[in-house]
Protein backbone atom coordinates (compact mmCIF):
# COMPACT_ATOMS: atom_id res chain seq x y z
CA UNK A 1 0.00 0.00 0.00
CA UNK A 2 1.51 3.44 -0.95
CA UNK A 3 2.25 5.96 1.76
CA UNK A 4 0.58 9.85 1.25
CA UNK A 5 3.16 11.38 3.71
CA UNK A 6 6.44 10.40 2.48
CA UNK A 7 7.51 14.03 1.66
CA UNK A 8 9.46 15.58 4.29
CA UNK A 9 7.34 18.53 6.68
CA UNK A 10 10.29 20.99 6.10
CA UNK A 11 10.01 23.10 3.05
CA UNK A 12 12.94 23.08 0.69
CA UNK A 13 13.89 26.59 1.82
CA UNK A 14 13.84 25.51 5.44
CA UNK A 15 16.26 22.86 4.36
CA UNK A 16 18.62 25.00 2.70
CA UNK A 17 18.42 27.77 5.75
CA UNK A 18 19.26 24.63 8.02
CA UNK A 19 22.83 23.76 5.57
CA UNK A 20 23.79 27.58 5.74
CA UNK A 21 23.41 28.28 9.43
CA UNK A 22 25.22 25.28 10.65
CA UNK A 23 27.93 26.50 7.99
CA UNK A 24 27.67 29.76 9.75
CA UNK A 25 27.77 27.56 13.25
CA UNK A 26 30.75 25.96 12.23
CA UNK A 27 32.34 29.09 11.33
CA UNK A 28 31.76 30.72 14.59
CA UNK A 29 33.84 28.31 16.46
CA UNK A 30 36.37 27.92 13.91
CA UNK A 31 37.15 31.70 14.56
CA UNK A 32 37.29 31.49 18.24
CA UNK A 33 39.62 27.88 17.92
CA UNK A 34 37.06 25.86 19.30
CA UNK A 35 37.56 22.42 18.19
CA UNK A 36 34.67 20.13 16.71
CA UNK A 37 34.09 16.76 18.07
CA UNK A 38 32.31 13.58 17.73
CA UNK A 39 31.09 11.25 20.44
CA UNK A 40 28.99 8.10 20.53
CA UNK A 41 25.10 8.13 20.82
CA UNK A 42 24.87 4.58 22.18
CA UNK A 43 26.27 4.14 25.78
CA UNK A 44 25.86 1.51 28.56
CA UNK A 45 25.21 4.49 30.96
CA UNK A 46 22.35 7.36 30.95
CA UNK A 47 21.52 10.22 32.45
CA UNK A 48 20.34 10.42 35.99
CA UNK A 49 18.10 13.62 35.85
CA UNK A 50 14.25 12.41 36.86
CA UNK A 51 13.19 14.80 34.15
CA UNK A 52 14.60 13.07 31.11
CA UNK A 53 13.96 10.08 29.93
CA UNK A 54 15.92 7.59 27.84
CA UNK A 55 15.39 4.99 24.37
CA UNK A 56 16.72 1.97 25.22
CA UNK A 57 18.12 -0.94 23.28
CA UNK A 58 19.78 -3.81 23.59
CA UNK A 59 23.37 -5.26 22.07
CA UNK A 60 24.54 -8.97 21.33
CA UNK A 61 27.68 -9.21 19.81
CA UNK A 62 31.18 -9.24 20.94
CA UNK A 63 33.06 -6.77 23.20
CA UNK A 64 30.05 -6.28 25.75
CA UNK A 65 28.16 -9.03 27.97
CA UNK A 66 25.09 -10.82 26.16
CA UNK A 67 21.92 -8.82 26.23
CA UNK A 68 23.30 -5.43 27.17
CA UNK A 69 20.96 -2.11 27.26
CA UNK A 70 22.43 0.73 25.64
CA UNK A 71 21.03 3.92 25.92
CA UNK A 72 20.59 6.42 23.63
CA UNK A 73 21.77 9.52 24.87
CA UNK A 74 19.82 12.52 25.96
CA UNK A 75 23.09 15.01 25.21
CA UNK A 76 26.42 14.35 24.17
CA UNK A 77 27.48 16.13 27.66
CA UNK A 78 29.29 12.83 29.62
CA UNK A 79 31.58 11.99 26.57
CA UNK A 80 32.08 15.73 25.79
CA UNK A 81 33.28 15.83 29.83
CA UNK A 82 35.66 12.55 29.50
CA UNK A 83 37.23 14.25 26.34
CA UNK A 84 37.67 17.70 28.26
CA UNK A 85 39.44 15.58 31.22
CA UNK A 86 41.40 14.14 28.21
CA UNK A 87 43.06 17.16 27.81
CA UNK A 88 40.52 18.35 24.67
CA UNK A 89 40.73 22.05 25.64
CA UNK A 90 37.66 23.72 24.19
CA UNK A 91 35.06 21.58 22.40
CA UNK A 92 31.76 21.86 20.45
CA UNK A 93 29.45 19.36 18.66
CA UNK A 94 26.50 19.49 16.53
CA UNK A 95 24.28 15.82 17.31
CA UNK A 96 21.36 13.97 17.23
CA UNK A 97 19.50 13.94 21.09
CA UNK A 98 17.21 11.38 22.39
CA UNK A 99 14.40 11.92 24.42
CA UNK A 100 11.41 9.82 25.12
CA UNK A 101 8.02 10.96 25.42
CA UNK A 102 8.76 14.30 23.82
CA UNK A 103 6.95 15.44 21.39
CA UNK A 104 4.66 18.45 20.47
CA UNK A 105 5.21 22.25 18.71
CA UNK A 106 8.82 22.53 20.41
CA UNK A 107 9.76 18.77 20.58
CA UNK A 108 10.64 15.85 18.69
CA UNK A 109 12.21 12.38 20.51
CA UNK A 110 15.29 13.21 18.06
CA UNK A 111 16.18 16.13 17.43
CA UNK A 112 19.13 18.80 16.87
CA UNK A 113 21.79 19.88 19.33
CA UNK A 114 24.51 22.19 19.67
CA UNK A 115 26.12 21.79 22.69
CA UNK A 116 29.78 23.53 23.75
CA UNK A 117 32.27 23.65 26.67
CA UNK A 118 34.35 26.75 27.15
CA UNK A 119 37.72 25.64 28.98
CA UNK A 120 38.39 29.06 31.43
CA UNK A 121 34.80 30.24 30.95
CA UNK A 122 32.29 30.50 34.20
CA UNK A 123 28.47 31.31 33.07
CA UNK A 124 28.70 34.63 32.77
CA UNK A 125 31.21 34.71 30.31
CA UNK A 126 29.81 31.93 28.52
CA UNK A 127 26.03 33.74 28.36
CA UNK A 128 28.73 36.52 26.35
CA UNK A 129 29.50 33.80 23.41
CA UNK A 130 25.88 32.56 23.77
CA UNK A 131 24.76 35.87 22.36
CA UNK A 132 27.45 36.74 20.03
CA UNK A 133 26.37 33.43 18.25
CA UNK A 134 22.57 33.52 18.64
CA UNK A 135 22.52 37.27 17.11
CA UNK A 136 24.91 36.01 14.45
CA UNK A 137 23.00 33.23 13.34
CA UNK A 138 19.23 35.23 13.90
CA UNK A 139 20.57 38.41 12.25
CA UNK A 140 19.70 40.02 15.83
CA UNK A 141 21.05 43.93 16.50
CA UNK A 142 19.72 43.96 19.93
CA UNK A 143 21.54 43.78 23.58
CA UNK A 144 19.80 40.91 25.39
CA UNK A 145 18.37 40.96 28.88
CA UNK A 146 19.99 39.54 31.83
CA UNK A 147 17.49 39.30 34.83
CA UNK A 148 18.17 36.54 37.59
CA UNK A 149 15.69 33.30 38.76
CA UNK A 150 14.65 35.50 42.02
CA UNK A 151 14.07 38.81 40.11
CA UNK A 152 12.30 37.08 37.64
CA UNK A 153 9.62 35.34 39.97
CA UNK A 154 9.58 38.89 41.92
CA UNK A 155 8.53 40.48 39.08
CA UNK A 156 5.66 38.38 37.29
CA UNK A 157 4.79 36.42 40.81
CA UNK A 158 5.71 39.05 43.58
CA UNK A 159 7.44 36.26 45.10
CA UNK A 160 10.99 35.40 45.94
CA UNK A 161 11.68 31.60 44.83
CA UNK A 162 14.31 30.67 46.90
CA UNK A 163 12.58 31.92 50.47
CA UNK A 164 8.82 31.21 49.64
CA UNK A 165 7.20 28.40 51.41
CA UNK A 166 5.82 25.46 50.04
CA UNK A 167 2.11 27.15 50.75
CA UNK A 168 2.99 30.36 49.35
CA UNK A 169 3.99 28.26 45.85
CA UNK A 170 0.68 26.03 45.90
CA UNK A 171 -1.47 29.63 46.60
CA UNK A 172 -0.21 31.50 44.13
CA UNK A 173 -0.94 28.09 41.53
CA UNK A 174 -4.10 27.91 42.88
CA UNK A 175 -5.13 32.14 42.52
CA UNK A 176 -3.67 32.11 39.12
CA UNK A 177 -6.82 30.48 37.64
CA UNK A 178 -4.73 28.40 35.21
CA UNK A 179 -4.42 25.12 37.47
CA UNK A 180 -7.24 23.02 38.23
CA UNK A 181 -7.44 19.88 40.88
CA UNK A 182 -3.72 20.89 42.50
CA UNK A 183 -4.54 19.43 45.87
CA UNK A 184 -4.03 16.17 43.97
CA UNK A 185 -0.49 17.05 42.81
CA UNK A 186 3.01 15.71 44.88
CA UNK A 187 5.81 17.19 42.90
CA UNK A 188 7.47 18.82 46.04
CA UNK A 189 8.99 22.46 45.93
CA UNK A 190 10.86 22.49 42.96
CA UNK A 191 7.78 21.09 40.71
CA UNK A 192 6.18 23.99 41.91
CA UNK A 193 8.41 26.07 41.09
CA UNK A 194 8.70 24.59 37.69
CA UNK A 195 4.86 24.32 37.35
CA UNK A 196 5.19 28.77 37.97
CA UNK A 197 7.99 29.44 35.35
CA UNK A 198 6.50 27.16 32.47
CA UNK A 199 3.09 28.24 33.34
CA UNK A 200 2.96 31.89 34.40
CA UNK A 201 6.05 32.94 33.90
CA UNK A 202 7.88 31.34 30.30
CA UNK A 203 5.15 32.68 27.90
CA UNK A 204 6.53 36.41 28.64
CA UNK A 205 10.24 36.00 28.74
CA UNK A 206 12.28 36.96 25.78
CA UNK A 207 9.49 39.14 23.84
CA UNK A 208 11.12 42.54 23.86
CA UNK A 209 14.70 41.21 23.46
CA UNK A 210 16.54 38.10 24.06
CA UNK A 211 16.65 37.13 27.74
CA UNK A 212 19.23 34.93 30.08
CA UNK A 213 18.05 34.09 33.31
CA UNK A 214 20.50 32.72 35.76
CA UNK A 215 21.20 31.92 39.15
CA UNK A 216 18.92 29.20 40.08
CA UNK A 217 18.01 27.27 43.35
CA UNK A 218 20.48 24.90 44.31
CA UNK A 219 18.27 22.32 44.18
CA UNK A 220 17.87 22.85 40.80
CA UNK A 221 21.98 22.52 39.91
CA UNK A 222 21.86 19.25 37.99
CA UNK A 223 25.34 19.60 37.14
CA UNK A 224 26.57 22.82 37.27
CA UNK A 225 28.07 24.20 40.32
CA UNK A 226 26.75 25.84 43.21
CA UNK A 227 27.96 28.94 44.78
CA UNK A 228 27.45 28.99 48.88
CA UNK A 229 26.37 32.37 50.55
CA UNK A 230 23.20 33.30 52.22
CA UNK A 231 21.00 31.77 49.89
CA UNK A 232 23.13 28.80 47.98
CA UNK A 233 22.45 29.39 43.78
CA UNK A 234 23.52 27.22 40.75
CA UNK A 235 25.62 29.07 38.61
CA UNK A 236 23.72 27.95 35.63
CA UNK A 237 21.46 29.84 33.03
CA UNK A 238 18.77 29.53 30.60
CA UNK A 239 17.87 31.88 27.07
CA UNK A 240 14.60 32.76 26.21
CA UNK A 241 13.80 34.30 23.11
CA UNK A 242 10.10 35.06 22.03
CA UNK A 243 8.92 32.43 24.78
CA UNK A 244 11.03 29.63 23.46
CA UNK A 245 13.25 28.11 25.57
CA UNK A 246 16.63 28.24 23.80
CA UNK A 247 19.89 26.94 25.51
CA UNK A 248 20.53 25.68 28.93
CA UNK A 249 24.40 26.59 30.62
CA UNK A 250 26.62 25.68 33.26
CA UNK A 251 29.67 26.48 35.15
CA UNK A 252 30.33 22.95 35.29
CA UNK A 253 30.69 21.10 38.43
CA UNK A 254 33.89 19.65 38.83
CA UNK A 255 34.06 17.58 41.87
CA UNK A 256 33.66 13.44 41.41
CA UNK A 257 32.79 13.38 45.01
CA UNK A 258 29.44 15.80 44.67
CA UNK A 259 28.83 14.14 41.40
CA UNK A 260 28.34 10.89 42.91
CA UNK A 261 25.99 12.58 45.33
CA UNK A 262 24.29 14.19 42.85
CA UNK A 263 23.67 10.94 41.20
CA UNK A 264 22.44 9.29 44.76
CA UNK A 265 19.67 11.77 44.69
CA UNK A 266 18.47 11.92 41.39
CA UNK A 267 18.66 7.95 42.02
CA UNK A 268 16.19 8.07 45.22
CA UNK A 269 13.54 10.08 43.10
CA UNK A 270 13.72 8.18 39.85
CA UNK A 271 13.47 5.04 42.07
CA UNK A 272 10.19 6.81 43.88
CA UNK A 273 8.90 7.96 40.70
CA UNK A 274 8.85 5.30 38.19
CA UNK A 275 11.11 2.33 39.79
CA UNK A 276 13.73 2.99 37.13
CA UNK A 277 17.37 2.95 38.42
CA UNK A 278 20.06 4.34 35.96
CA UNK A 279 23.72 2.33 36.49
CA UNK A 280 25.84 5.55 37.39
CA UNK A 281 28.66 6.72 34.93
CA UNK A 282 31.50 5.49 36.46
CA UNK A 283 33.82 6.79 33.30
CA UNK A 284 32.15 10.03 34.04
CA UNK A 285 32.72 9.67 37.58
CA UNK A 286 36.29 8.77 37.13
CA UNK A 287 36.95 11.29 34.54
CA UNK A 288 35.62 13.94 37.16
CA UNK A 289 37.66 12.82 39.86
CA UNK A 290 41.02 12.92 37.36
CA UNK A 291 40.16 16.43 37.06
CA UNK A 292 38.10 17.87 34.82
CA UNK A 293 39.37 21.95 34.25
CA UNK A 294 37.75 24.91 35.09
CA UNK A 295 34.75 25.39 32.54
CA UNK A 296 31.37 26.46 31.92
CA UNK A 297 29.21 24.65 29.06
CA UNK A 298 25.84 24.81 27.16
CA UNK A 299 23.08 22.96 24.48
CA UNK A 300 21.24 24.70 22.34
CA UNK A 301 18.57 23.45 20.81
CA UNK A 302 19.63 23.94 16.82
CA UNK A 303 15.58 23.08 15.64
CA UNK A 304 14.01 25.29 18.31
CA UNK A 305 16.57 27.97 16.91
CA UNK A 306 15.55 27.16 12.94
CA UNK A 307 12.02 27.73 14.14
CA UNK A 308 12.92 31.34 14.84
CA UNK A 309 15.22 31.94 11.90
CA UNK A 310 12.32 30.83 9.65
CA UNK A 311 9.56 31.93 11.47
CA UNK A 312 8.23 28.87 12.05
CA UNK A 313 5.22 28.04 15.18
CA UNK A 314 6.26 24.54 15.18
CA UNK A 315 9.63 22.51 14.60
CA UNK A 316 7.71 20.33 12.21
CA UNK A 317 8.62 23.42 9.75
CA UNK A 318 12.15 22.82 10.05
CA UNK A 319 12.47 19.35 10.89
CA UNK A 320 13.02 17.49 7.78
CA UNK A 321 11.32 13.84 8.99
CA UNK A 322 9.27 14.08 12.39
CA UNK A 323 8.78 11.02 14.16
CA UNK A 324 5.46 10.84 12.50
CA UNK A 325 6.42 10.43 9.19
CA UNK A 326 10.31 9.07 10.05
Amino acid sequence: MLCDDWRPTAPIENIRLRAELLAKTRQFFAARDVLEVETPLLSVATVSDPHLQSFVTRYNGPGLPPDTPLYLQTSPEAAMKRLLAAGSSSIYQICKAFRDGEYGARHNPEFTMLEWYRVGFDHFTLMDEVEALVKMLLDLDCEFERVSYQVIFERYLGLDPHRASLDDLMRCANDSGVFTDLNEIEIGRDGWLDLLMSHLIEPHLGLAAPLFIYDYPASQAVLAKVRPGEVALAERFELYVTGVELANGYHELCDGDEFSRRFERDTLQRKKDEGFVPRINRRLNTALEAGLPESAGVALGFDRLLMLAAGCDSINGVVNFTVANA
